[in-house]
């Protein structure tokens, strides 16, 4: 372990690779490398890139790690791809669609499965950001399934949360209106060169203007990404929005907000795991089918389930 993790911090890719490999494994070996590298994590700028699916957020994400190198930036990307529902492998489109990145040195890519996990990330999605973060990238990159209104847990590990949109689907503002708005620090209009985009600005002003006073508002940029049109300015909106944590003194805020996202979720898998762990297979099909013919509530038979793990 020690000589895998002095390669990582020589900055060997393949050391990085395997590391990750045992983080998403969720493994004990995965945790311990997670727990020996953290401390050299906090250095790089973490940014999630939601909105609904088919609105060019993998493109996007593509076209913005090209415009990171360009100003001379090292780039890691944390793709989560939707999971089968049986095998729980990741489609891994988005490896696909940023081919183009893959020779580049100063870029890592890696596709992760979200197997299922509310909010569209994946389990140990914390711990790979963590690693790539202590790795040295200075900007990581985190593009979410596009599950909708229930992506709002990127905010809890991303300091800069973008959301996209794109003209003509007619259903963003209603996923605006259900409270999605809320995370976005930076709103992108995409496929702008679409009829439509105007419009769909002046509603997300709109929205925007009923927020109270006081409260910083999202700028909203306008972008073309199949065409790399706009993304310089979204990268610049991204690190005025750095700038804006930094001088307003949020920041550390913002990072204590993630770290009680991460504590909180971890727990949740750590508690989940010692249970599946603890009960016999027999004694989970049993209660559950309790459950089942209503003999029981669900509610009732998950604190019996935790209360068996914390007095075991």
């Amino acid at each position: 372990m020690h000589d895998l993790i002095q390669r990582f911090l020589n900055g060997e890719r393949r050391a990085l690779a395997r590391i990750i490999s045992r983080v998403e494994s969720e493994s004990p070996e995965g945790r311990d490398y997670v727990r020996a590298l953290f401390p050299h994590s906090g250095k790089a700028h973490t940014v999630g890139i939601t909105g609904s699916a088919g609105s060019g957020k993998s493109t996007l994400t593509g076209a913005l790690a090209a415009e990171y190198r360009k100003r001379g930036k090292t780039v890691g990307i944390v793709a989560v791809d939707p999971s089968s529902p049986y095998s729980h492998g990741a489609i891994l489109g988005d490896r696909i669609r940023m081919q183009d990145l893959a020779l580049d040195e100063g870029v890592y890519m890696r596709s992760m499965a979200n197997r299922g996990a509310l909010g569209g990330l994946a389990p140990t999605l914390d711990g790979v950001v963590s690693v790539m973060d202590a790795f040295g990238f200075d900007y990581v990159l985190i593009e979410t399934v596009g599950a909708g209104q229930d992506e709002v847990e990127i905010a809890g590990t991303a300091l800069t949360t973008i959301v996209v949109n794109n003209p003509g689907t007619g259903d963003d503002i209603q996923a605006m209106k259900a409270g999605i708005i809320e995370i976005a620090d930076i709103l992108v209009v995409n496929k702008a060169d679409h009829p439509g985009a105007d419009v769909l600005v002046s509603q997300l002003q709109g929205l925007l203007s009923l927020a109270p006073a006081g409260t910083r508002r999202p700028p909203i940029v306008k972008t073309t990404a199949l065409k790399a049109e706009g993304v310089d300015k979204l990268a610049d909106a991204i690190d005025e929005h750095r700038e804006f944590l930094k001088a307003s003194g949020t920041l550390e805020d913002e990072r204590a907000a993630d770290a009680r996202h991460q504590v909180l979720s971890m727990a949740r898998s750590i508690l989940l795991e010692r249970i599946r762990e603890s009960t016999p297979a027999a004694e989970l099909d049993a209660l559950v089918r309790r459950v089942a013919a209503r003999d029981i509530d669900p509610y009732s038979a998950a604190e019996e389930l935790a209360s068996a793990v914390s007095h075991g």
